[in-house]
């Protein structure tokens, strides 16, 4: 575990002992995935939309695209008596994240036991990133399936902390 390299940061997570085997987390990780592939998402990044869109502009559309699943979530909420999202056992801030691997603030793990998280994460559009983790202690676990587009977003996100965290030491050293 010493290899790990963390990255300070405070996210709220959401999380309950389940394997990916269980039927009701696994519906939700793949619910929460087919929410970014709506049939308006998948018609943007069709490559004939995608042509023709170059000449609008980008940040308009994806504002759009973003209201309409508001949209849709609001009439999911109204219509449905099924929530939108599971409700967990726990609640904990991660104070760390690395490739790979989360941190909790305080030892909430039991160890070799594996969750159900989610992650609500401060990207735009902002989402809820699901995962399945391990504990290899009483405060790290080791993330064990990630859907591949939230990999990308959690890289990025990861990085985005290193170049603040490295800012901000820059900022303190110049102090002196």
């Amino acid at each position: 575990m010493e290899n790990i390299r963390f990255v300070p940061t405070v996210l709220n997570v959401v999380y309950e002992k389940g394997s990916p085997q269980d039927a009701t987390f696994l519906q939700e990780y793949y619910a929460l995935m087919k929410i970014n592939d709506d049939p308006l998402g998948l018609w943007l990044k069709s490559s004939q939309i995608r042509k023709a869109s170059e000449e609008s502009d980008q940040v308009l559309l994806t504002l759009l695209l973003e209201l309409h699943r508001k949209v849709d979530k609001l009439t999911h909420v109204l219509t449905s008596d099924k929530p939108l999202l599971l409700t967990l056992e726990h609640s904990a801030i991660l104070g760390a994240i690395g490739h790979g691997y989360v941190r909790f603030d305080s030892n909430v793990l039991v160890m070799n036991e594996t969750y159900y998280a989610r992650i609500d994460m401060p990207i735009f559009p902002q989402r809820h990133i699901p995962l399945f983790i391990e504990a290899i202690d009483e405060c790290v676990g080791k993330i064990v399936l990630m859907h591949e587009d939230d990999e990308d977003d959690w890289s990025a996100y990861m990085m985005a902390c290193e170049r603040a965290m490295i800012r901000q030491m820059k900022g303190n050293g110049s102090e002196y």
